[in-house]
């Protein structure tokens, strides 16, 4: 499942600031969904990967943003 999760895990040019680098310089760090729009730390979104439908929040794994299944469901309306 962590390939998965990678393949949403961006890390983008440093600008302004979640992690700041052994050079100092800061990364900003947040995921994005299927169709690329930014995700803030924390939030939570529903994923469909490989057929299969979950709630997914975007956390920080190593110093790489990553989304993690939370075990919830999606609420469909």
């Amino acid at each position: 499942m962590w390939k998965y999760a990678l393949a949403f895990a961006v890390l983008t040019l440093p600008i302004s600031a979640d992690v700041t680098s052994p050079s100092g310089k800061t990364v900003e760090c947040y995921c994005t969904d299927k169709s690329g729009a930014r995700v803030e730390l924390g939030e939570n979104r529903c994923l469909t990967v490989g057929g299969r439908v979950f709630m997914a929040r975007c956390e920080m794994s190593l110093n790489v943003p990553m989304w993690r299944e939370t075990g919830g469901s999606c609420v469909t309306g």
